[in-house]
């Protein structure tokens, strides 16, 4: 392997600032807001000029610093390792053997494209303990991200002979241009529109004013709502509807943005997606690493008959989002299973399940009656006549309770189990037996009393684990399940030979 060493793109030195920047804007702002703009005349003007020095040299420093990190960093290929020197102040060396890296993911950013570069982020099969990629080269050119795939995959001896020979480059890109999905235009609005992006619009601006506390008038803000609310209820819910608009109208760019050219292709035992805009991102996740197959449907998607395909990947950073991989944001119900047979081939996708019995209705919403009481009886006592209205948590409690309990159910054969339920979205939920972490019975004085149980299995998703419940199902079949997971051990008996 070449032990020549190579440096990343200068515009490495510019992201580097920008994302300590973007890091630190907020509290930056809020220093600004209540100190910088504070002083008035005499003495107060020469203290605004030294606040905004500081803030000067700040940013002076930080822009620095980024030069110095991108001047100081070196990667090279050695003894089958991909080798990094980095650091600011305090050299750093990090030795990454190639047979222990699971994916390669890159992103283009507003300030590679320009340029022809890629961010490449490194995971590894010990990665996620914490918070960053084993790995990540900030800015490089995509013949640069290439020929660390081509050396990763000579040394896990993919390829028994160099891959200099450029027909052969291009039959992996022809390869690579074949995906199995791709999102329609009308399948991102339906996307859009359905998904929780306004509650998140609303959460990020609440989080973005709570930084400005401080500043805020309040009490000038109350006087003025009062005023507001007198002209009556029709402006205000005129108002309010603006507000919830121009809301779902954030949501709709930003999924546009996000999920943009969403695509999948399958290569060489990994899944690779590409989607994105402004920062087009592309990740690998081998297929290895998939522990579980999850359809959500909420119940307006369930309506319109689209679902959402989800993963379970094993490993990765704490930092990714992705720790549950959406493989199909939205899809036609009646397109998944063409599409997840043709990655999963091992797997059962139209399995047909063992419901729950019935007698097993109450436990859905039996305990949700402990909570609802005191409060109902609460609310309506000191809020009567409106307080009665919390009595509707009754039938609604009921109702969920059946509902879930006609969506719950399993299926088992030899390789896989099956589990769907709901809690207020339907998840139908795939996994091996082998990719089982551990499995429980859960069975409480009540359930005992009526002959169930309940089921708890885990698999491995992102750095910890998730575990999903089969509901109060027959305690034979709890008990089948059970056995069904235990390893079956080969008994071998040493027969003593006599001493000659």
């Amino acid at each position: 392997m070449s032990k020549e060493k190579y440096k990343l793109h200068p515009i490495s030195a510019v992201i580097n600032f920008v994302k300590v920047l973007k890091e630190m804007i907020i509290p930056l702002i809020v220093v600004i807001a209540v100190n910088g703009f504070g002083g008035s005349g005499g003495s107060g003007d020469w203290s605004s000029y030294i606040t905004y020095g500081i803030y000067g040299i700040m940013l002076i420093f930080l822009l620095v610093s980024g030069i110095i990190k991108w001047k100081r960093f070196r990667y090279w290929f050695e003894e089958e390792e991909l080798r990094i020197e980095y650091g600011l102040f305090v050299k750093k060396k990090r030795y990454i053997p190639f047979e222990r890296i699971q994916s390669l993911n890159y992103t283009e950013g507003i300030f590679h494209r320009p340029f022809g570069l890629v961010k490449v982020k490194v995971e590894t099969a010990g990665g996620g303990a914490t918070k960053e990629a084993d790995a990540e080269l900030t800015a490089i050119t995509k013949a640069a991200a290439e020929q660390i795939k081509l050396e990763m995959l000579q040394a896990k001896n993919k390829f028994t002979e160099p891959l200099d020979d450029s027909a052969e480059v291009q039959q992996v890109v022809k390869v690579e241009r074949q995906s199995i999905f791709k999102m329609s235009p009308k399948d991102l609005f339906v996307l859009a529109s359905t998904s929780g992006g306004v509650g998140v619009f609303f959460s990020g601006l609440a989080v973005f004013v709570s930084q400005f506390s401080n500043v805020i008038p309040y009490e000038a803000i109350y006087e003025e709502i009062v005023v507001f609310i007198r002209f009556g209820a029709l402006i205000v819910a005129l108002v309010v509807f603006v507000v919830l608009l121009i809301a779902w109208i954030v949501s709709v760019v930003l999924t546009f943005i996000n999920y943009y050219e969403f695509m999948i292709i399958v290569e060489d035992e990994e899944i690779i997606i590409t989607r994105g805009l402004l920062e087009k991102k592309k990740i690998t996740i081998p297929l290895s690493r998939i522990q579980g197959v999850r359809v959500v449907e909420n119940p307006l998607r369930q309506l319109m008959g689209y679902a959402t395909v989800i993963v379970d990947s094993a490993g990765g950073s704490l930092a990714e989002k992705d720790e549950k991989i959406r493989l199909l944001p939205l899809i036609k119900k009646t397109k998944i299973t063409p599409i997840l047979q043709e990655i999963f081939p091992e797997l059962q996708f139209d399995p047909i399940l063992t419901k729950i019995p019935k007698r097993s209705r109450k436990f859905f919403y039996r305990l949700d009656y402990i909570w609802m009481i005191p409060v109902a009886g609460a609310v309506s006592y000191f809020f009567y006549p409106f307080g009665l209205f919390s009595l509707l948590l009754f039938p609604l409690s009921y109702g969920l309770g059946v509902w879930q309990q006609k969506t719950a159910g399993y299926y088992l054969n030899e390789r896989q189990l099956v589990i769907q339920y709901r809690l207020f979205s339907k998840v139908m939920v795939w996994m091996e037996k082998r990719r089982i972490q551990s499995m429980t019975e859960r069975a409480t004085i009540f359930q005992k009393k009526a002959n169930v149980s309940s089921i708890i299995t885990t698999i491995k998703s992102g750095v910890t684990g998730v575990s999903t419940t089969i509901p109060h199902i027959e305690k034979t079949d709890a008990e089948m399940i059970l056995n069904w997971y235990e390893p079956h051990r080969k008994i071998s008996i040493e027969i003593e030979q006599p001493l000659d």
